[in-house]
C-alpha cells in the first residue's frame, strides 16, 4: 500500500503500480474502449490493491443512499418503475443514485465488477437495485462479497444463485391475454416475446402456452417468435407473421413495445386492428394509451414494484432476511381497443 502524509492515493500511484501512463489509467476507469483488456485488468489490479478512490468522487451522503442500475433509460418500463423507487426512496428518507451499469463488455470481469461496487459503496450506497439489467451475475456476486445488497426487477441472463428478484405473476398475464383471445373466437393467436434469456418472458409464453393447451389447440411453432423487447422485433416479426399462408388473427406480445411494432407491421400490412387482427401488449406502460388504436396490454404494477424494491433492500441493508428470494406482484388485464372478436 501506497502511504502518504493525506492517507489518499492518487492517480500517479495507480499508474505506477500497473507500469501505464495516468492517462491509460483514466481511460481505463472511464470504460473507455481504446485501451486495450490486459491494460484494463492491470490498472483495476492496481486500483484494488491501492484501494485508489476518485478525487472527484461524490462524498458520502449525509444519509442512507440507494443506487438504481439500468442499462439505460429509453424504455417507458424502466421510468415506470424508477417512479416507484424513487417515491419510495424519497418516503424513506434516503437519496437515490441513479447508475448506468458497466459496459457489457467488460461488466462480466470480475475486477470490473469488484471496483464498480467498490464506488458505490464509497459514494454512500447501503443497497443496489438493478431494473431489467443484462448479464448482472458478476455484479451480483461483487456485491455479495461487500455485504452490499441487490435486488433485481424483472432479471435478465441471471444465474447467480439466491438472487432476490421483484417481479409480477408473469405466467398468469400471458394465460389471461391469451385466453381473452381465445374467448373473442379467435384460434389462431400467436406469440411474439422477448429474449429466450428473459426469466419473465420466458413465464409469459409458458402461460400462452397453457392457455391454448387448456383450450385444446396444438401449438404452431410458425405462430411462435422471439427476439429483442423493442419496437423493431415487433415489426419485424409482425411482417413475417402477416406473409404467412394462413395468418394469425390475434398475437400476444412479450410487452408493449414489441405489440406497437406490430401494430406498425399490421399498418404497414394494410391489416386492419382490430378488425383482422387483434393485439394484446404486456407492461400497460403509458405508451399503450398513446397507441390507435388503443393498446389491450397485461397490466403490472410498475411503480408497485419499484416501490417493493425499495423496502426489499432496505430490510436487506438492516440484517433481515427477505420473506421470499422471488417476489411476484398480481396482474390484470386492461382491455382497449386493439382486441376484437375473430373475424
Amino acid at each position: 500500500m501506497v502511504n502518504r502524509p493525506s492517507g489518499r492515493v492518487t492517480l500517479a500511484d495507480v499508474a505506477a503500480h500497473a507500469g501505464v501512463s495516468t492517462g491509460t489509467v483514466s481511460k481505463a476507469l472511464n470504460h473507455r474502449s481504446d485501451v486495450a483488456e490486459g491494460t484494463r485488468r492491470r490498472v483495476l489490479d492496481a486500483v484494488a490493491a491501492l484501494g485508489y478512490r476518485p478525487a472527484t468522487e461524490a462524498p458520502p451522503t449525509r444519509g442512507r443512499a440507494l443506487a438504481a442500475v439500468f442499462d439505460g433509460l429509453e424504455s417507458p418500463y424502466i421510468s415506470s418503475v424508477l417512479q416507484g423507487v424513487l417515491a419510495a426512496a424519497t418516503a424513506a428518507g434516503c437519496d437515490l443514485l441513479l447508475r448506468l451499469a458497466p459496459d457489457r463488455a467488460v461488466r462480466s470481469t470480475t475486477t470490473v465488477a469488484r471496483a464498480w461496487v467498490a464506488e458505490q459503496r464509497a459514494a454512500g450506497v447501503v443497497g443496489l437495485i438493478g431494473l431489467t439489467l443484462g448479464e448482472p451475475n458478476a455484479l451480483l456476486g461483487a456485491a455479495a462479497q461487500a455485504g452490499l445488497p441487490f435486488v433485481v426487477v424483472d432479471p435478465v441472463d441471471v444465474r447467480y444463485p439466491g438472487v432476490v428478484s421483484i417481479g409480477s405473476t408473469n405466467w398468469a398475464g400471458g394465460r389471461t391475454a391469451t385466453e381473452h383471445l381465445l374467448e373473442l373466437g379467435h384460434r389462431r393467436v400467436a406469440w411474439v416475446g422477448g429474449p429466450p434469456t428473459s426469466t419473465a418472458s420466458t413465464e409469459r409464453f409458458h402461460g400462452y402456452s397453457a392457455a391454448l393447451a387448456s383450450a385444446g389447440l396444438p401449438l404452431d411453432p410458425r405462430l411462435v417468435r422471439e427476439g429483442p423487447f423493442s419496437l423493431e422485433a415487433g415489426r419485424d416479426h409482425g411482417r413475417a407473421l402477416l406473409r404467412l399462408a394462413d395468418p394469425p388473427t390475434g398475437v400476444v406480445c412479450g410487452d408493449d413495445e414489441i405489440a406497437v411494432g406490430v401494430l406498425a407491421a399490421a399498418r404497414e400490412s394494410g391489416v386492419p386492428v382490430p378488425e383482422r387482427l387483434s393485439v394484446v401488449g404486456f407492461d400497460d406502460t403509458p405508451q399503450a394509451a398513446w397507441t390507435t388504436p388503443g393498446l389491450t396490454s397485461v397490466h403490472q404494477p410498475l411503480s408497485g414494484m419499484g416501490r417493493m424494491a425499495v423496502e426489499t433492500v432496505l430490510a436487506m441493508a438492516d440484517g433481515a432476511e427477505p420473506a421470499s428470494r422471488q417476489v411476484q406482484l398480481v396482474t390484470t388485464l386492461t382491455v382497449r381497443e386493439s382486441t376484437a372478436p375473430a373475424p
